[in-house]
């Protein structure tokens, strides 16, 4: 009886220090969207500083897919091989992207401006590596939920961060606004350090995991594997229908609607602000019906509602169609990762993720420079029947992919 009550002490202990570390990660996760969300709403004033067309618009987002994809492919064999020091790694990422803020503001040419954005995107990409991992590991039944409640806190970001740039923006320049933006970030990675203590394991298990040659067999069985191909696809048309979106809005909103600063960052945030209460109620759903049952009709509805803004692209009927995209628009992502997760061994988890996302963010790279060049010669309503054909094309594959059932075991 006694070693019961230990044992069952011990698991509440653990189930706590889970809990509390989703939350920590979901907080952590707010200022990175902070940052790149914010960034979004100075884009027309950016675009005036440095005399950009549509194309060198999209180049921006082009380095921040590229330079993302780029370092989670090799992100996701050594990340997993330094589990025990995941505290400091999530701690460099955080102080990281206030660092690429910093360097952003002060910009004095466009390419510095693009490292900048470079520097943000590589630690935002290297953070969800070790996050998601830890999120899925520890609740593995629930994990599109957990997954979710995470991404609910990059929404937050997302979110609050256009409003408050738009207001600030009445008041500063953008580029004081992001230097400013600098210092939460490099802040909160002291406070992280000691927070994430731990997050490589839990209470008593051996942390030593696979050495190099190992995973590097696993990246290769992985990148064979029909299945996660296929995710790859859906994720990578996903993101580049993400990413074009977000680049023809922010010119749209700017240049043929010529909307002030505070009303293009409260359209912004439109888009993000509906996924704060539809992400974990997606992710639930996913959980007890199927990532398939949710997703599937989750992306027809965003083909369809990219469909409906091409009419209603003007006044309180854009406004409106901004709500409905943003219902799924963002809730997607993590029923995606859990869809990931569902098919991996905990040793392949940062390694098919980092496969994954290495792949989808190329593909996600060159989507704003087609948005870009679409905008420039036929308009927004034309770069929202490519938008939309992405979607429908995502929900195809996705669709047709033989997913298998999860383990549904508990982990602690």
């Amino acid at each position: 009886m006694a070693a019961k009550e230990i044992a069952s002490g011990e698991s509440k202990d653990l189930r706590l220090t889970a809990r509390v570390m989703v939350s920590a990660l979901a907080v952590g996760h707010v200022g990175f969207h902070w940052i790149l969300q914010s960034f979004v709403v100075v884009v027309p004033e950016i675009q005036q500083t440095f005399g950009l067309n549509g194309v060198g618009v999209g180049g921006i987002q082009a380095v921040r897919e590229l330079t993302s994809g780029l370092i989670t492919l090799p992100g996701g064999v050594v990340v997993g091989m330094l589990r025990k020091w995941w505290a400091w790694l999530l701690a460099i990422c955080v102080a990281s992207s206030g660092l690429g803020s910093l360097l952003m503001g002060v910009s004095p040419a466009y390419p510095l401006l693009l490292f900048g954005v470079a520097v943000v995107s590589v630690s935002h990409s290297l953070w969800h590596l070790p996050a998601a991992a830890s999120i899925s590991h520890h609740f593995a039944s629930r994990r599109g939920a957990m997954l979710s409640f995470h991404g609910v806190g990059g929404s937050v970001g997302d979110v609050a961060g256009p409003l408050v740039t738009g207001v600030l923006l009445l008041v500063m320049s953008w580029r004081g606004i992001l230097s400013i933006y600098a210092a939460g970030p490099i802040f909160m990675a002291f406070i992280a350090v000691w927070v994430f203590k731990g997050i490589g394991g839990v209470k008593g298990e051996d942390v030593n995991t696979a050495g190099l040659t190992e995973r590097l067999a696993m990246t290769k069985n992985l990148v064979k594997n029909p299945l996660l191909r296929g995710l790859t696809i859906v994720r990578g048309l996903r993101s580049m229908a993400l990413a074009a979106i977000v680049t023809l809005l922010a010119l749209y909103l700017g240049n043929d609607l010529d909307l002030g600063v505070l009303n293009r960052g409260f359209h912004i945030s439109l888009l993000i602000a509906v996924g704060l209460i539809a992400k974990p109620i997606a992710g639930t759903v996913s959980d007890k019906l199927g990532r398939k049952q949710v997703l599937v009709p989750g992306l027809v509805w965003s083909c369809a509602m990219s469909l409906l803004m091409v009419a209603f692209d003007d006044g309180v009927s854009l406004t409106v169609t901004i709500v409905l995209l943003g219902m799924f628009l963002y809730p997607d992502q993590p029923i995606l990762t859990a869809a990931l997760f569902d098919v991996l061994d905990r040793e392949e988890a940062t390694i098919g993720l980092g496969v994954v996302s290495f792949a989808s963010f190329l593909m996600a790279a060159v989507s704003p420079l087609i948005a870009g060049a679409i905008y420039e010669i036929s308009g927004f309503q034309a770069g929202l029947y490519y938008v939309s054909g992405l979607f429908a094309l995502a929900a195809l594959v996705f669709a047709m992919l033989p997913l298998t059932k999860w383990d549904e075991d508990q982990l602690i």
